[in-house]
């Protein structure tokens, strides 16, 4: 009988020291190198930009010549008292809050009833898809060309409406200026809100339908049943999108109508630039600015307690 080999012995490794650079690190260091650049790039064009803003809303700033060294003095919650003593910046904020009720309910409706409708269909999909997202992909100053040619005094829509045409025309009647564009922005942007609807339902199982059409639910108690929560969170994306959107018409009024007739297509966005570019006032825009970022943070909180709260 040979001898048996000695049982060879495991060695115990050396524990790895997690000191102060692996925990700011992480265990992956490739993850926060790959991130950098893009993390730079916010720094840079987003952040340092924003903290700008907020100093600029509290001091006394105006535009100086290159290399000339002035003091803007602290003026605290000042530029916010004139602000929003201004009718004007109120009627802005009137202004958007018709977009706002216009626009999210419309885009949401619309997005998922043409997604479902495109979901279901069989041929000529991929034509479709490209049919609905060209207008987002269009340029502005080009498909707002067309509303006008469509809108004005002397217009399709006018021609075709005849004796019922609105008096004054759409572009120059108060009422009916913010609706519009409202309109005209959900009709720009529908495109990529229905391939997001379009992605959500592609992932629905279709198990669930067939369980459902066999319990004998009909074809709206299975739209309501199983599509619905099935897609709320993309429901709660869309709606954060349209009201960020929203906080940020400017185009759209300043290429129809310049902000008129009378202020009543003025939005937030298009009073900072009159306010900081055209009358030499970037303090006053500034805490436009400020205003307006938290308006939009406190309706995007509420927006997704109240499409998101069914889920917690």
């Amino acid at each position: 009988m040979g001898s048996a080999a000695p049982a060879q012995q495991d060695t115990p490794r050396p524990r790895r020291r997690s000191g102060a650079l692996q925990r700011w690190l992480g265990e992956n260091p490739l993850g926060l190198l790959l991130s950098a650049p893009y993390t730079l790039f916010v720094i840079v064009v987003f952040l340092i930009p924003f903290g700008f803003g907020i100093w600029m809303s509290v001091h006394d700033f105006y535009f100086t010549a290159p290399g000339v060294a002035v003091e803007h003095p602290f003026v605290g919650f000042d530029n916010f008292a004139a602000v929003l003593a201004d009718p004007i910046v109120r009627q802005a904020f009137g202004n958007l809050l018709i977009f706002l009720v216009i626009n999210v309910p419309l885009t949401v409706v619309l997005g998922l009833l043409l997604s479902s409708g495109l979901d279901a269909v069989v041929h000529w999909k991929g034509f479709f898809r490209i049919s609905y997202y060209i207008p987002y992909v269009t340029a502005s100053v080009a498909t707002l060309a067309v509303w006008i040619f469509l809108f004005n005094g002397n217009g399709v829509v006018n021609s075709m409406l005849g004796s019922l045409a609105p008096d004054p025309s759409w572009l120059a009647n108060s009422g009916l200026i913010m609706p519009l564009i409202a309109v005209y922005v959900t009709w720009k942007n529908l495109g990529f809100y229905i391939l997001l609807y379009l992605a959500a339902l592609q992932n629905v199982p279709k198990e669930l339908h067939e369980a459902a059409q066999l319990d004998g639910a009909g074809r709206w108690q299975r739209f309501r049943s199983v599509t619905l929560p099935a897609v709320r969170p993309v429901t709660s994306l869309v709606v954060l999108l349209s009201i960020i959107t929203t906080g940020q018409i400017f185009t759209e009024p300043y290429l129809l109508t310049g902000g008129g007739p009378n202020n009543a297509s003025m939005t937030p966005a298009l009073l900072m630039y009159q306010q900081g570019i055209q009358q030499g006032k970037p303090d006053i825009a500034a805490a436009i600015g400020m205003i307006l970022v938290i308006a939009v943070m406190i309706v995007s909180l509420v927006s997704r307690r109240i499409t998101e709260g069914k889920n917690r």
